[in-house]
């Protein structure tokens, strides 16, 4: 009977041609159960867990040094979760240098100064104002409906924004003064991000709704006419007293239910009107969302916990 490969001397992740050169593997070996490919000569022990960290590391094994780890990769590595186990690794090569095309990376060639990163696992990864950058400008501007590349954008924006306490004015220099392509998309996601949105689908709100031209002020505070706090806002129209929150699926047991409606209405008691948004409305239904926050705008003699939904018929929004 075949003794089991032991694997535990091999490191967490590595290159299989240099492993078996090392006389640390065979070929058969690495076809077997005892490590799993990451990308082409590139493995990791089967104990190991496969994040999105290990797997920068494994692509950073093929990379030439001048590469840089970027986006949502180098924003996952330094603790802000954008991306998912696996995702594509995100890198940007200077132009002069070529590098792939590797499946599981993603590599744009860009102008990348060395003030723009620092060494990282034998390559290079990019400081907090250039993730941010590359956050947006790994946003094809080939891709059609402006609207859905921004509600990608701007939620990773935000939430690198917030976890990092960067404001506009932080990364107003990045942003401006260069030509890179996709430059332009990259400065209006810029102008509309806001590191006060608490979740991915809160921004996605506010992009789709500032599309349909309305201005919602994410996480406002209310306060009753005596002064005490009464509620915070996903999204709040201060000016039309006009509320718009984001209800996921957590939303639904019957305890979250009543606590939402006995907290609405406290604040509908001051003369606010809500606008309520599932998961479905976000995914399927922007004119929608549009039109109800319009309408909701015009008329505040009904209770929208309970009306019906309006008509969308004769809605006209950006192309989403």
């Amino acid at each position: 009977m075949t003794k089991p490969f032991d694997s535990s001397h091999l490191p967490d992740v590595f290159r299989g041609s240099e492993a078996r050169k090392a006389g640390l593997i065979t070929a058969s070996q690495l076809r077997g159960s005892s490590v799993r490919r990451l990308f082409q000569d590139v493995y990791t022990r089967a104990d190991v867990e496969v994040t999105h960290e290990l797997r920068c590391r494994g692509a950073a094994l093929l990379a030439p040094p001048e590469a840089v780890l970027t986006g949502r990769s180098a924003a996952t590595v330094q603790g802000v979760e954008l991306a998912k186990p696996h995702d594509p690794v995100e890198m940007v090569v200077p132009e002069k240098h070529r590098f792939g095309p590797i499946v599981g990376i993603k590599v744009r060639r860009t102008e990348v100064t060395p003030e723009e990163s620092r060494p990282w696992n034998g390559i290079r990864i990019a400081r907090k104002s250039r993730i941010a950058l590359d956050l947006l400008l790994r946003l094809s501007p080939r891709k059609s409906g402006w609207v859905r590349r921004l509600r990608i954008g701007v939620p990773d924006l935000d939430q690198f924004m917030r976890a990092e306490s960067l404001t506009d004015l932080h990364l107003n220099r990045e942003f401006y003064g260069r030509r890179n392509r996709g430059i332009r998309l990259a400065r209006h996601a810029l102008r509309l991000s806001d590191p006060r949105a608490e979740s991915p689908p809160e921004s996605e709100l506010r992009i789709v709704l500032a599309a349909g031209g309305i201005t919602a002020t994410p996480q406002l505070e209310v306060t009753a006419r005596t002064g005490h706090f009464l509620a915070r806002l996903d999204l709040g129209d201060e000016k039309f007293k006009v509320a718009v929150e984001y209800d996921g699926r957590w939303h639904n047991t019957p305890k979250q239910r009543a606590h939402d409606r006995k907290r609405r209405r406290r604040v509908e008691a001051e003369g606010w009107r809500f606008v309520i948004v599932t998961a479905e409305d976000l995914a399927n239904d922007f004119e929608g969302i549009v039109e109800s926050v319009w309408r909701a705008r015009r008329r505040g003699a009904f209770s929208p916990l309970t009306a019906p939904r309006p008509d969308q018929k004769g809605v006209r929004m950006a192309r989403v």
